[in-house]
This record gives C-alpha cells, sequence and structure tokens, in this order.
C-alpha cells in the first residue's frame, strides 16, 4: 500500500471513487457499509491539492483504494453545513481550549474502497493526513451523519475521535467528534 499526498494526476482516480461510493449512487442495503455525501468537482479537487495540500490518498498498486481530505476552515466555508459549524466554535472545548478556526481543521470526508475497509487502511491514511495537518492545527474536527454507523463506529473505535457536540442541520443529525493530532492512532 502506498500512501501520499495527492497529485493533481490523481484528481481522476478520486472523482471516479467518490462517485462508487456516494450517497446517491450505492443501494440502500449498502448504506449500512458506508457512504460520501459530497461530490467534489474536479476545480475544488485542484484547490485542496494546491492551496491546502490537503488531499491524502491510498493506492493498492495502480488502483486507487481511499482518500481522506482535510483542509482549512477557509476552503470548507463554501459549503452551508461548515458554516455553520464555523459559527459554533467558540463555543466549543477540546484539549482545555476553545476552539478556533486557526487552531483546528475540517477533516473529512474519507472514503475506503469496499475491498480493503478493514485491512488497515483507514487507519494509515488517516494517521498519514493527521500527520500532514499536525504541523499547522493541533485539532482535528470532523462531523458524522448518525444514520452513516459504519463510518461513526471506525472513527471512534478504531481512530479514538471524540464525540464534542451533536447538531442538526438541514433536517439531519450529526455527532461533531474531535482528535488530538499531536498523537498517532500507532503510538
Amino acid at each position: 500500500m502506498q500512501i501520499s499526498v495527492a497529485q493533481s494526476s490523481d484528481i481522476y482516480d478520486v472523482l471516479e471513487l467518490q462517485k462508487k461510493y456516494h450517497v446517491a449512487s450505492i443501494a440502500e442495503p449498502d448504506k449500512s457499509s458506508g457512504f460520501v455525501t459530497t461530490l467534489f468537482t474536479k476545480d475544488q479537487l485542484k484547490s485542496l491539492i494546491a492551496d491546502e495540500g490537503g488531499l491524502s490518498i491510498a493506492r493498492d498498486g495502480e488502483r486507487l483504494v481511499a482518500y481522506v481530505m482535510a483542509a482549512s476552515w477557509g476552503f470548507w466555508s463554501q459549503w452551508p453545513i461548515f458554516t455553520h459549524m464555523i459559527e459554533g466554535l467558540d463555543q466549543l472545548e477540546f484539549l482545555g481550549q476553545p476552539l478556533t478556526v486557526e487552531n483546528s481543521y475540517q477533516y473529512g470526508p474519507v472514503c475506503i474502497d469496499k475491498s480493503v475497509r478493514g485491512s488497515g487502511v483507514l487507519e494509515a491514511v488517516f494517521d498519514f493526513s493527521r500527520a500532514q495537518m499536525a504541523e499547522r492545527y493541533p485539532v482535528l474536527l470532523t462531523f458524522i451523519n448518525k444514520t452513516n454507523t459504519r463510518s461513526f463506529a471506525a472513527h471512534t473505535r478504531k481512530l479514538g475521535l471524540h464525540v464534542i457536540q451533536e447538531f442538526e442541520f438541514n433536517g439531519n443529525q450529526y455527532h461533531e467528534l474531535a482528535y488530538d493530532t499531536s498523537k498517532s492512532i500507532f503510538k
């Protein structure tokens, strides 16, 4: 397994993987295995790579099998759910400090091909992404739709993220989670 920061040449493969596991593309019974909810455009992925260095990928040979997105709140502010999260940051605390756009970043979405789930790819690509962002931010934040129980279990049990609050947005219920970026999950 090769894990790296994505280059613009990886964009097509990322677009294909996100389409394969998008909530609108998978059958209802398969949703319990996890899904992604946002379809990012080629231009958004270019910006994520060039401006943020925030797209980490895993390849099994030539095949892209996973990606993790991570970026500043400035990048994410183009989507209403992230604006909602930004507006509530000043009411949250983690590691004994109030959260801000300067000391935290948004992690996710993450997408793992079904063929490699349970093989340690999630842990490896998560920890690689965490290490990339730890130089800039002490706190990772993310959210998971409460209906995405597989993702919630993976992030809390396997990766050790902590629920810091629950919130509602556009009629959906979410867990908001945090992680100390100074700590590798591999200890």
